[in-house]
């Protein structure tokens, strides 16, 4: 078991990222030596072998568990030589496109194609902490309390202060509850709408005369409570003026967090980081 694992991985990294290749692997000097020593007068495993092995076997679900618990123990040894008293997490969902009829994907019209729609979270590094599977057709949010809460209580029971990043997506009121709660301070953008707009009116005209070749990028923090929300949280909206743009570029991004408004929105920015991992 040990060595089909091996060369599942490798032919991974090696760039093939099905089994279709797995025959021509099979006979590769270079596999069969890194794969294990019982396989270097041999070839190894042939695509029928890695298939079962792939498909039956680790999609077991103790097997799945046992390989989401290695990924933790790796990343865990790597975290004790951190001696940040903080950690990020940073989630966030990607497209992961099929071709044919694959059991669980389906039509995404955000992504248009079909697809599976896993999740996933990281840590401030780039390590993906945990992922999930999920059919095409799910909200980005779906599922995010089985991979966020029990980090969360991983962290902080190692006495780390944790901080939490994400997009529009995951602007839902039980996810800000769920982390006031735990005393996990958030960056969450949200959607702009016409209330919002409104606290930022006078934000959103250039001043007179010729614009700068720079870019005139202003900041303003306010109160806000939606109608869905049980309490009210502080907001803080960017808003960037750019040279030939007749609009301006606006953002919004709602926090439990006390830091001072451009710091908070280069904080947040870092998240983007989350995409370029995924890919």
């Amino acid at each position: 078991m040990p060595d089909l694992l091996r060369q599942s991985i490798y032919s991974r990294l090696a760039g093939c990222e099905d089994l279709n290749d797995a025959a021509r692997l099979s006979t590769d000097p270079t596999f069969r030596l890194i794969g294990s020593p019982k396989r270097w007068d041999r070839s190894a495993a042939l695509t029928s072998t890695l298939h079962w092995f792939e498909t039956e076997l680790l999609t077991c679900e103790e097997n799945l568990v046992g390989l989401m618990a290695v990924n933790r123990d790796v990343i865990g040894r790597a975290e004790t030589w951190d001696r940040s008293d903080r950690t990020v997490l940073d989630m966030d969902s990607s497209e992961s496109p099929v071709h044919g009829q694959q059991e669980g994907s389906a039509y995404n019209g955000h992504f248009e194609s079909v697809c599976y729609h896993p999740l996933f979270l990281f840590n401030g590094h780039g390590d993906c902490l945990a992922a999930k599977l999920r059919s095409g057709n799910v909200s980005s949010a779906d599922d995010w309390e089985e991979l966020l809460v029990p980090e969360i209580d991983r962290q902080q029971a190692e006495g780390q202060r944790v901080a939490f990043r994400a997009d529009a997506a995951f602007a839902r009121p039980a996810i800000y509850e769920a982390l006031e709660t735990r005393g996990v301070g958030y960056a969450i953008r949200i959607p702009a709408n016409r209330h919002l707009e409104l606290e930022i009116e006078d934000l959103l005209f250039r001043s007179p005369g010729r614009p700068s070749q720079k870019p005139l990028v202003r900041y303003k923090s306010f109160h806000y409570q939606a109608d869905s929300w049980t309490t009210g949280r502080r907001v803080v909206a960017k808003v960037e003026h750019h040279v030939g743009e007749l609009f301006p570029r606006v953002g919004f991004i709602v926090t439990n967090l006390q830091i001072p408004n451009r710091a908070f929105v280069r904080f947040y920015n870092k998240r983007g980081t989350a995409e370029q991992w995924i890919k």
